[in-house]
């Protein structure tokens, strides 16, 4: 029986455990979590939990000689290292995060040792990839060539769940939600490279329809432009990336962007109550905050995002508990308590890319590739799903010698995306694409 290691006991962990058992393969969950893991492995045989943390190096040591692959959920910043103990064991590994500038640099010792490092085989990044190099492959197998792309994605709450004034809710790492507001973003329009500073993230919208959900807002996500060798399409002369969020979210983020509420400058908040916190940030006086918060923001005083920081408490005369800390911890903190996906509620993944190519003959066509999961409440969300599964598959196809390549990669070759998309499609999660 081949033995799987996975390292973390997080939001996507359980749909992992609960296929990897189920085909049959012997797996060790270990984590600072571990009752978390032991609730995942739920008392089958094959499963067994373990506390464990990154700051025990030798036990990571022993526990990768011992096992035939490992997974790595840990957060991003972990990768690196215990991709270094693979190496040292020639134990292939497979994680969800993007590559690590670190990670690449060990690519000809991984081909040297034959150890592959598969990176980015989960949602965005990791579906969204694989979807995408299927159309350009078919596009570019026709002779045709790309010279428009767009990939938007979105993990959001189902449309009967986003009941909040910012129309959004946590089902996945909530502190890296917020921080990836902070980000800056590049794309390429028409031939044009655009940078988008951090402070104007949430300006460039643009708003679109999705089918079965509804009119959504699109913004920038991080950098679009180096997809064009990632993806091997040089032609393009325009490739957009961009992140789905119902209206209520670009619009509220802005005015806490322009408030410096997500800043990291530590700060003696002992005393202050919530609207001491908003007077602080935005430098107001005394009076009426709502007024002057319109006023100088030039801000519809019963609009969307006043009446976001209103239903969170930012205008509250309660003492908010802090001493030293940062504006970014005390906004994220009070949107991670007024904002979790509940119990009983569903979650929803929405993807989308849209092509625009030519062909030799002069012929143009427009292919559209879009998916829509829901998270069902009594088993899995739907960002735990479209994360784990892909990189569970990918692990099964390794183990069974169906993926035999070394070095560091992503999913964009046929070998690998080929078989992880047939895997999921069997899993009920799929593209529907259509051309025109």
């Amino acid at each position: 029986m081949k033995k799987v290691l996975i390292l973390g006991a997080g939001m996507v962990a359980k749909p992992m455990v609960e296929f990897l058992l189920q085909n049959g393969f012997s797996i060790m969950v270990a984590s600072p979590m571990k009752d978390r893991a032991e609730e995942m492995i739920a008392g089958n045989p094959n499963g067994k939990a373990l506390f464990w943390t990154m700051d025990d190096q030798s036990v990571l040591d022993r526990l990768v000689a011992e096992h035939d692959i490992a997974v790595s959920l840990l957060p991003y910043s972990f990768h690196s290292a215990v991709a270094r103990v693979c190496l040292k064991h020639r134990r292939p590994l497979v994680t969800t995060s993007y590559v690590q500038r670190e990670m690449k640099e060990m690519e000809q010792e991984a081909k040297n040792e034959g150890v592959l490092f598969l990176n980015e085989i989960g949602l965005d990044p990791g579906i969204d990839h694989m979807s995408a190099m299927k159309i350009i492959d078919h596009i570019h197998g026709r002779g045709g060539a790309v010279n428009e792309f767009y990939s938007i994605c979105g993990a959001l709450p189902a449309p009967e769940a986003a009941n909040n004034p910012l129309r959004y809710k946590f089902s996945w790492s909530p502190k890296g939600v917020v921080m990836a507001s902070r980000n800056s973003a590049l794309y390429l329009k028409d031939g044009r490279k655009v940078f988008v500073e951090p402070v104007n993230l949430f300006r460039d919208t643009f708003e679109t329809d999705f089918p079965g959900v509804g009119k959504m807002d699109v913004y920038p996500n991080r950098d679009s432009i180096s997809y064009k060798e990632i993806y091997g399409i040089p032609e393009a002369k325009t490739m957009f990336r961009g992140t789905f969020r119902f209206k209520g979210w670009c619009e509220t983020l802005d005015l806490m962007k322009s408030m410096r509420m997500l800043d990291d400058d530590q700060a003696d908040y002992s005393g202050f109550t919530f609207t001491d916190f908003i007077r602080e940030r935005a430098g107001l006086g005394a009076g009426d905050p709502v007024n002057a918060l319109g006023e100088k923001y030039a801000v519809d005083k019963k609009g969307t995002a006043i009446k976001a920081l209103e239903w969170l408490g930012f205008f509250d005369n309660k003492d908010m508990g802090y001493k030293m800390t940062t504006p970014f911890e005390i906004t994220s903190d009070l949107m991670i308590s007024k904002m979790p996906l509940g119990g009983n509620e569903r979650d929803m993944v929405v993807l989308q890319h849209t092509f625009k190519a030519t062909y030799p003959d002069g012929r143009k066509e427009t292919i559209r590739s879009s998916m829509l999961d829901f998270g069902t409440p009594a088993t899995n969300t739907s960002i735990a799903r479209t994360v784990a599964l892909p990189a569970s598959i990918a692990v099964k196809l390794i183990l069974d010698g169906k993926i035999r390549l070394s070095g560091v990669y992503r999913p964009v070759v046929p070998e690998i995306y080929m078989p992880v998309l047939e895997g999921l499609e069997q899993l009920n999660i799929r593209m529907k694409e259509e051309y025109s």
